[in-house]
């Protein structure tokens, strides 16, 4: 008994290119897609520690102060509540330290202002007792709107940080929280942060 062999064909090259075509597309959204995660992924370190820096501001607000020095007898002495004063440095100081990589900071470099406060006390992420041990992508900083002591109404300050995660030099990621105090009817001053941190060109 004989059987009959079907015609056997092969692909054309038309068929090929169509292959090639489809594989080089496909190709080209995944490495986008795993591009835009790996940034993504690494934002969480900035939302993460604005969030940090403004807890620590509205609880440094909320830490009451009082003079250091020696009451004389019979007197006494008022407690205030104030914000931290901006930070004069970011960190780290330039963008360039965080030009599409990471920087590992000194715990002398968030110390910089500790005694640049009214009276001498500490300021900036010194007052905020703020710091990062590990690695870090963003740049941070601290800034404030006050012209006196940092204790009246609409006084605002703003936690922010800025990436270079592409490495271009040029553009940077900025993430930014802002908190402020406001005058509570029958309650005095107290600070609140907003309810989102704002982006902007968060994969730069």
């Amino acid at each position: 008994m004989t059987m009959k062999k079907g015609s056997r064909r092969g692909f054309t090259l038309v068929e090929l290119m169509i292959v090639v075509a489809i594989i080089g597309v496909l190709a080209a959204l995944a490495i986008y897609g795993v591009r835009r995660y790996v940034f993504t992924a690494k934002t969480a370190e900035a939302k993460e520690g604005i969030g940090r820096i403004a807890k620590d501001a509205s609880s440094a607000f909320n830490a009451e102060r009082m003079a250091g020095s020696v009451l004389p007898l019979g007197s006494m002495a008022a407690g205030s509540n104030q914000l931290c004063w901006g930070a004069t440095l970011t960190v780290p100081s330039a963008s360039t330290n965080i030009q599409g990589k990471k920087y590992q900071s000194s715990p002398a470099e968030w110390n910089v202002d500790s005694s640049a406060g009214p009276g001498g006390g500490s300021a900036g992420f010194a007052c905020l007792g703020f710091s990062m041990q590990d690695p870090q992508y963003f740049m941070y900083g601290y800034t404030t709107t006050c012209t006196g002591n940092c204790d009246a109404a609409n006084d605002l300050f703003s936690a922010t940080a800025n990436g270079d995660l592409d490495g271009d030099g040029t553009n940077l990621s900025t993430y930014y929280l802002v908190g402020q105090i406001q005058n509570a009817p029958g309650a005095g001053l107290v600070v609140t942060v907003a309810p989102n941190f704002v982006d902007i060109d968060p994969l730069e």
